[in-house]
């Protein structure tokens, strides 16, 4: 059932978090009380913290890799330009999609103990939110929480980290995506090359034979990031 869980193949290990609008996110059981502190403490501070997106389960994180692969959905540089990626051979686009977007199978999204985060306090009305660098630097509308969140997750023995903080050639960093680290580290150290090839050879996944012939690239740099 574990692996089941590495790779986004179930929900059994999920509670619904009610967040007051109409969007239900979901989130792993065992990290619903350290998040309700999380709020809590953001509270006080002034900010209304909230999760955007929660769980992804595997079909949901194929139809958003297959959308780019095609061309369907938004591909976009390290600086947020839009990409053509048909000018681009198999390995150059599924390098340009992992910049942004988890490969099926191994998104930390499926874990429910990562989720990307936003001041709903500071939103004007019917505003889109973006998760772009823009938002939550300098003079973006989420700067102000994400500055306070950088001292409380240095102080705090909350469990929670941003497993993106830093540029290290792979993933884009993503200031809003936050893990808990007791239980997500329990899954890193469960995924392998063998548990992604047997879960992917059986999809329908675009660029299948390339994603299999670098899969320990993909592994090193843009899934085990610690």
């Amino acid at each position: 059932m574990s692996a089941d869980i590495v790779t986004g193949s179930v929900d059994t290990h999920l509670v619904v978090l009610d967040q007051g609008d109409a969007v239900k996110q979901a989130i792993h059981k065992q990290v619903l009380k350290p998040f309700l502190d999380l709020q809590n403490a953001a509270q006080k501070a002034g900010f209304d913290l909230k999760i955007c997106s929660a769980f992804r389960s595997f079909d949901r994180q194929m139809l958003i890799w297959n959308g780019k692969a095609a061309g369907m959905r938004p591909v976009m540089d390290p600086f947020g330009h839009p990409v053509n990626i048909q000018d681009l051979g198999p390995w150059q686009k599924i390098q340009a999609i992992l910049r942004w977007s988890a490969l099926p199978g191994a998104s930390r999204h499926h874990w429910g103990t990562d989720f990307d985060i936003y001041d709903a306090s500071a939103m004007p009305k019917d505003y889109q939110i973006q998760l772009t660098p823009s938002e939550v630097q300098g003079n973006g509308l989420f700067a102000p929480m994400h500055n306070w969140l950088d001292e409380y997750l240095d102080s705090d023995e909350s469990g929670f980290y941003r497993p993106y903080a830093l540029d290290k050639g792979g993933i884009a960093p993503e200031r809003w995506h936050l893990s808990y680290r007791p239980i997500a580290d329990q899954y890193v150290q469960m995924l392998s090359h063998e548990l992604l090839a047997t879960k992917l050879k059986n999809s329908n996944l675009v660029l299948l034979d390339t994603v299999l012939e670098y899969l320990d690239d993909i592994l090193q740099r843009y899934i085990i990031v610690d």
